[in-house]
């Protein structure tokens, strides 16, 4: 009884609004440095003559919906946990909005040094961690209208991931062209509450160790299990076992960094990637890691910096569940991935490359994303800032070898027209942090059709980023002609029916329902399977009843739901070398019906992945 007073009391010391930040949004505060800001920036080319009062209003009147832009972070004493989110009393939107004009001649080639430049300076930890530069004067920059305008957001990577920025463009762009006639609301009055004093912030942080004194010890023995477990399933269920580690040799990528930020671009038409796609049979992901890695293995060759061993990037994975309520905070996770730079074949290396992300998110699964975002949030702040210090002053990075030589990020964006104020939104570039040790990093955003590859280096790693970017569109023409030439080829040994790697799964899945007479009760109903070959779509009916159960070659014209999903995705799935999670985040399995009737059959597949 007096243990709960007490927490009570504890609870009640700071109102809702003080929010403490996860272990993971943590990382990137102590990684922060003068070298190496920590935060994301887009740059948005923007058709037109958007005003700048207009931009900045529309900013002020939304600033209600996304809190955190009028937060800042305050230090608990001593760095003994985690900082908090607090109102800023002293917020004001000009320390965040400002007005630039493009340098003559006002071409690519200024707006990318401008904006590199505004990339490279720290935000200021003391105030609500973000700024925009409104830039004017884009008037020769080739296929952007003369007089257009770009804008340079800023924010901290403590506060969002990938997935939580695109929320926020969604908060400030429009979808529709005829927004530009509505009256741009004034802003909502804003009434920061007090700032704790410092007792209140140590009894805050008590909370937790009061609740779970054996929080460490605990998830760390969790977390080794799950080590161990996975390496047992790993050992037994694969052909070929999977090595406790992966080799990852040195690179010019792998050095201490410089203050000055570069980076290139490459623009690619989606429907062009999606068609490499379809014709291989592989992932997005696949294709973008195959592109990127035929650009890093040219520009290494080019330099006679190119190691023998295959280069391991490091692949960032949502842990965003679908349906799950969008926040402004970090959700990922991490895959390491051999991307194939010793092979020299485009078609070869993007085989590899599939291979390896089966690989890798058999190794993710083993320990679970969410395993590793609870162990970073028992780290105390105050030991792993101090890690993170020691690692940079003492240089450690040079007596070992790096975890990943590069970071290849693939984040989906809108495929509709966004607006602001009427005026088009043009593209829309994410350029990343970068860190010692960690010099390179290549985002990819989908956007209205197209996704541009964004490298973020330093002067030091990459100072010739703009070749890099031309490697990259190179790469892509390459991939494209071999796998075209190849699908030439094959297309006069083209069978009428390909054989289907699922059937393994319809037979288990029969047998499955077959064992439970509930589930033919429950699951009554016509099921259409549209399964995707590297030939065909091909369409199974399964019907379900307690008198019948059978799998035939059909379309079915009103199915309780109908499933979209590449053969050999659900090939993968049923021998348990890919996540159900996963696929259904990135969109490789698609389920059409009633929500209730998509939730049934999602289930359904959950206990039938987890108990075949």
């Amino acid at each position: 009884m007096p243990t709960k007073v007490i927490q009570d009391f504890l609870d009640n010391t700071l109102d809702d609004s003080v929010q403490q930040i996860s272990g993971s949004d943590a990382a990137f505060l102590y990684a922060d440095s003068p070298t190496s800001p920590m935060h994301i920036a887009t740059l948005t080319i923007v058709e037109g003559s958007l005003e700048y009062q207009d931009f900045k209003d529309i900013v002020a009147s939304k600033l209600h919906l996304i809190p955190k832009f009028r937060k800042r972070l305050l230090n608990v004493p001593m760095n003994l946990d985690y900082p908090y989110w607090v109102d800023d009393p002293n917020f004001d939107i000009d320390l965040h909005v400002n007005r630039l004009k493009l340098p003559e001649p006002a071409d690519w080639s200024t707006l990318r040094e401008l904006t590199s430049s505004i990339f490279s300076s720290s935000l200021d930890l003391r105030r609500p961690l973000w700024s925009m530069s409104f830039i004017e004067g884009l008037d020769n920059v080739s296929q952007v209208p003369k007089g257009s305008v770009a804008i340079v957001s800023k924010v901290h990577h403590v506060m969002i991931d990938g997935s939580s920025g695109v929320g926020i463009m969604g908060i400030l762009f429009d979808k529709n062209i005829d927004d530009q006639n509505k009256k741009i609301p004034k802003p909502k009055p804003f009434e920061p509450n007090p700032i704790p004093d410092e007792l209140n912030l140590l009894l805050k942080s008590s909370v937790g160790f009061l609740k779970n004194p054996l929080k460490i010890p605990k998830l760390l023995g969790e977390t080794a299990f799950s080590f161990i477990k996975g390496n047992i399933k790993t050992q037994v269920g694969l052909k070929k076992p999977l090595k406790s580690s992966i080799f990852t040799p040195n690179t010019i990528f792998n050095k201490s960094v410089s203050p000055k930020r570069t980076w290139g671009t490459a623009i690619l038409s989606f429907e062009r990637i999606n068609t490499l796609r379809k014709i291989m049979n592989v992932s997005i992901n696949d294709v973008i890691l195959s592109i990127c890695a035929g650009a890093i293995r040219k520009y290494l060759q080019e330099k006679e910096k190119l190691p023998v061993q295959p280069l391991v990037a490091n692949v960032p994975i949502s842990i965003r569940v679908k349906g799950e309520k969008q926040e402004m905070n970090n959700q990922i996770s991490n895959m390491l991935v051999r991307i194939a730079t010793h092979i020299d074949d485009p078609i070869e290396r993007l085989e590899y490359i599939q291979e390896q992300t089966g690989l890798g998110k058999s190794r993710h699964k083993a320990v679970g994303a969410k395993a590793l975002s609870k162990m970073a949030d028992a780290v105390p702040f105050g030991l792993a800032n101090l890690a993170a210090g020691l690692y940079s002053k003492y240089n450690i990075k040079e007596f070992h070898r790096p975890p990943f030589n590069v970071t290849i990020t693939n984040v989906p964006g809108p495929q509709i027209p966004l607006y602001l104020r009427g005026h088009k939104i043009l593209s829309i570039f994410g350029l990343t942090p970068v860190l010692d040790g960690f010099g390179l990093i290549i985002a990819a955003f989908s956007y209205n059709g197209l996704v541009s590859l964004t490298t973020t280096s330093d002067a030091k790693t990459m100072p010739d980023a703009d070749v890099f970017a031309r490697y990259l569109r190179e790469s892509a023409n390459e991939l494209e002609e071999h796998i075209l030439t190849k699908q030439k080829k094959g297309t006069d040994d083209k069978v009428a029916s390909p054989k289907l790697k699922s059937k393994a799964f319809f037979t288990a899945f029969k047998k499955y329902l077959k064992s439970n007479t509930k589930l033919l009760k429950q699951h009554a109903g016509l099921y259409d399977f549209e399964l995707n070959t590297p030939v065909e779509k091909i369409n199974y009916q399964l019907e379900v009843s307690e008198k019948k159960l059978s799998v035939r070659k059909k379309n079915t014209t009103k199915p309780l739901v109908k499933i979209l999903i590449d053969d050999e995705i659900l090939f993968q799935l049923y021998k348990k070398n890919l996540l159900l999670d996963e696929v259904m985040i990135q969109d490789r399995l698609k389920l059409k019906g009633t929500k209730k009737n998509t939730d049934k059959l999602f289930k359904l597949f959950i206990n039938f992945f987890e108990n075949n």
